[in-house]
């Protein structure tokens, strides 16, 4: 059997290609290529709260299976992202329950990494998925194709609406964001604050 090669969650930024979605990109824990996937806003929302460690009002959908597993002693031991086909790639969670057997359950790779977060545990590939689809980046680089890095340094300025509020106007959008559950607008005003201080 082919050997599990561990990834880690490296960055979660807008697409630059699909309206909409936001990539999420998963590096090698001993290595130096990455993994980008695409995935939805809600997914990417659910992934982002996770990391930053927020607490919405109301349980998200994650949360719910989450703490649903945990009701009935089930446990997600690691996922595993075991294929690539047609620029779709395919996970599965492995799963342990109160006797100890394992089950595998497949999911949509952005479920399951939402998941993961939320469980802890590992995630996984094999080298020929990160063969077909994994890029270097360098340090301190985004995923950018030629043409967007060229002007990438003219738009700079204008891409951030962020950077005319101040401290205390971007904390109190904050507290309304999260009043509302607007939990991507919110992280992007917790990055924002964060970057300030």
């Amino acid at each position: 059997m082919e050997e599990k090669i561990k990834l880690e969650i490296s960055g979660l930024s807008y697409s630059q290609t699909q309206t909409g979605a936001y990539a999420l990109v998963l590096s090698e824990a001993k290595g130096n290529r990455s993994l980008p996937i695409i995935i939805g806003s809600f997914e990417a929302q659910a992934i982002a709260i996770e990391l930053e460690d927020m607490k919405p009002s109301r349980p998200l959908t994650h949360d719910v299976f989450k703490n649903f597993a945990a009701a009935f002693g089930i446990m997600l031991q690691e996922v595993v992202i075991y294929n690539l086909q047609e620029g779709v790639f395919y996970a599965k969670l492995i799963c342990s329950g109160p006797s100890g057997d394992k089950t595998e359950i497949d999911a949509r790779t952005s479920d399951a990494i939402a998941l993961a977060v939320r469980f802890k545990c590992p995630v996984y590939t094999f080298e020929f998925i990160l063969k077909n689809a994994g890029v270097i980046i360098d340090e301190d680089a985004e995923i950018r194709t030629q043409d967007e890095d060229k002007d990438a340094d003219s738009t700079e300025d204008n891409k951030n609406p962020l950077s005319s509020k101040t401290v205390d106007q971007l904390e109190e959008m904050l507290r309304d964001a999260l009043e509302n559950e607007d939990y991507e607008l919110a992280s992007s005003l917790r990055d924002e604050l964060t970057a300030r201080k």
